[in-house]
């Protein structure tokens, strides 16, 4: 039989690389926007969701969009990635109560590393205590126990990784940072010798995919498990790629202007946004996969120079 799945962000990154892959596995897939014209003008391939209006700031919304389905992935961030004390928590809240009306419904989160402190967890696994210094992982810490609460009612299945790459994720580090067009110069955010954890879109939305499809009973109710992606040892790596991919050996690295943030960050904006996860730059992170390749076998994997060179020409982006 086939199942069903509400995508809530299927405009984003990680909600575009899951709806396509669900799509090509044969799935019904409904994605949630406020304005579906506008967003099937922009989605490029043949095959399409169902694109349904709504609005994940309203309860009735979302549920009415959830009747039915199997599976919602709640992939929506807060508008420009500010406000997150009035629009995190009540967006769970009404992807919850969406859950519970279709009577059973697992909600899919992509999970973040905000949840910890960079500084004394340099490895995530699923029993790593969360103990987030900033305010974007005390929401987020929150909006995972909203998840935990709601079981065993509403199942749910958290997939953590790290900083996204791929044809979806234009608002992202690398898009905005590594690989910004013209790409005559790469602006690095770590420090050398740091280590970074990187995951590719496609590579993650196929493990969430192979998941969602495993038998009934495999996973448990409330499951939190790590994608480990691309793990850069030493800040060099993902550099080297792009250097192969543009054939510039020598195409120079600055460093991101942090000094620039936390002069800026008192008058709010990016800059205050964007200050609080510096230190996810400049201690190493890294994810244990085990939980998830216990599941799996593997955990699906693009070579690097492949990954990289399908995110920097993604459409509209020139490497020249």
């Amino acid at each position: 039989m086939t199942k069903a799945i509400l995508v809530l962000g299927a405009t984003g990154g990680i909600g575009g690389a899951v709806t396509r892959v669900m799509l090509r596995r044969g799935w019904q897939v409904r994605a949630m926007v406020r304005d579906p014209a506008r967003a099937q003008g922009g989605w490029g391939d043949d095959v399409m969701p169902h694109w349904v209006q709504g609005d994940a700031m309203l309860r009735d919304d979302v549920v009415r969009a959830a009747t039915g389905v199997d599976v919602i992935l709640h992939g929506v961030n807060p508008a420009g990635y500010r406000n997150w004390e009035t629009t995190v928590l009540p967006m769970i809240d009404n992807t919850i109560a969406a859950a519970r009306a279709t009577s059973g419904a697992r909600i899919v989160l992509p999970g973040t590393i905000y949840n910890y402190d960079a500084a004394t967890a340099p490895v995530i696994s699923e029993t790593t205590p969360q103990n987030p210094p900033g305010r974007k992982g005390k929401i987020r810490k929150a909006l995972e126990c909203r998840l935990t609460d709601a079981a065993p009612e509403v199942p749910s299945l958290i997939v953590r990784a790290g900083d996204y790459f791929g044809p979806d994720a234009q608002q992202s580090w690398f898009a905005q940072a590594l690989a910004k067009a013209p790409l005559k110069q790469i602006t690095y955010p770590g420090r050398t010798g740091i280590g970074h954890a990187w995951a590719y879109l496609p590579d993650l939305a196929e493990a969430i995919a192979q998941l969602l499809e495993l038998r009934p009973g495999a996973m448990a109710t409330v499951e939190r498990m790590q994608f480990s992606g691309f793990w850069d040892a030493d800040g060099t790596h993902m550099i080297a790629a792009l250097r192969r991919m543009t054939g510039t050996p020598d195409l120079s690295v600055r460093h991101f202007p942090w000094w620039l943030m936390r002069l800026l960050s008192p008058f709010g904006g990016f800059p205050h946004e964007v200050i609080e996860v510096k230190p996810y730059w400049h201690y190493p992170v890294r994810l244990d996969n085990s939980r998830l390749v216990r599941l799996l076998g593997s955990e699906p994997h693009t070579d690097i120079n492949q990954a990289v060179r399908n995110a920097a020409n993604r459409p509209g982006v020139s490497t020249s």
